[in-house]
């Protein structure tokens, strides 16, 4: 296919940054899907989700990796390995930072580790129409002394602002290579995967405190039915503690059927089909700290 394209250009590039910097958004942004679960709660994304961007003369597969922060306990210390492990062989980076926030350790921590990857990288600064310029100017000033980025750009990822500048950009960066996924691919994460973290991101959204953290979601059941045009997904909850399954229930059930009727919508409008959606709490003692009990819930 490429032979038949001259000057098809093609690459892999990494979005990281610090936690709840807007990675996510960014990505559905620039995809015009909904891949990556957002939350207003940090470390809302644990695995490296790849997003395909297609273009006439490109493709450009990008992956969108977990907040880095400082690590307490095997889950985020897994998260951590994640995000780090993405900047290996990719062509280019972005790194992506809030408006009109202070650098502190955890960025002086990644622009370290930006020094020993291979790829171009670019600074994005989120939030930038909320930032006075008095408080931008300053910011990009500081970061250029840091690391010689290939360029700055200040966006808005949840308007949409700035993006199609970074796109272009990008593409103009990336070398010339094959098309490594079909054109109508906008990810090449299962659809059973993607359902579990969208079933997580009700969750988030719903619940309070410290439940989102505690959560593990696992597809037990994923059967199509073309003939009804119906999809048949099982899933359970995985919470730590018996007080925490009493919250994801609710009263009367009540918030675990809010958490299922609106994951549902979303998982339909992903699948283009109907669904029909089976929810359970399981509580797993302390899962976030046992090494096999995480590796079990896919995250190793």
């Amino acid at each position: 296919m490429w032979d038949n394209m001259p000057h098809f250009k093609s690459g892999f590039v990494a979005i990281i940054g610090r936690p709840n910097v807007g990675k996510s958004t960014l990505l559905n942004a620039i995809l015009g899907e909904k891949v990556a679960i957002v939350s207003q709660k940090p470390q809302t994304t644990r695995n490296k989700i790849r997003g395909i961007k297609n273009a006439e003369n490109s493709q450009i597969i990008f992956l969108d990796t977990p907040g880095i922060h400082a690590a307490k306990g095997y889950l985020n210390e897994f998260m951590i390995k994640e995000a780090l492990s993405a900047l290996e062989d990719v062509d280019g980076i972005i790194y992506m930072v809030e408006a009109p926030k202070k650098i502190d350790e955890e960025d002086l921590l990644i622009i370290e580790n930006l020094k020993k990857a291979k790829g171009f990288v670019i600074l994005c600064i989120n939030k930038a129409d909320m930032a006075p310029k008095d408080a931008l100017l300053p910011l990009i000033d500081e970061y250029s002394r840091l690391f010689p980025f290939k360029a700055i750009i200040p966006l808005s990822a949840a308007k949409g602002e700035g993006v199609d500048e970074l796109l272009n950009l990008i593409v103009e960066l990336l070398p010339e290579g094959p098309q490594y996924f079909p054109d109508d691919m906008v990810t090449d994460l299962p659809e059973r995967f993607i359902a579990a973290e969208i079933i997580r991101e009700k969750v988030f959204e719903l619940t309070r405190h410290e439940i989102p953290y505690s959560t593990a979601v696992v597809v037990e059941r994923f059967k199509e039915n073309p003939k009804k045009r119906i999809v048949s997904i099982s899933a359970t909850i995985n919470v730590e503690r018996d007080s925490q399954k009493g919250i994801v229930i609710g009263k009367g059930g009540g918030m675990l059927k809010q958490i299922g009727t609106s994951a549902r919508h979303d998982i339909e409008r992903l699948l283009g089909t109907k669904v029909y959606l089976e929810l359970f709490v399981r509580v797993v003692k302390d899962w976030t700290k046992d090494k096999r009990l995480l590796k079990e819930f896919g995250y190793h």
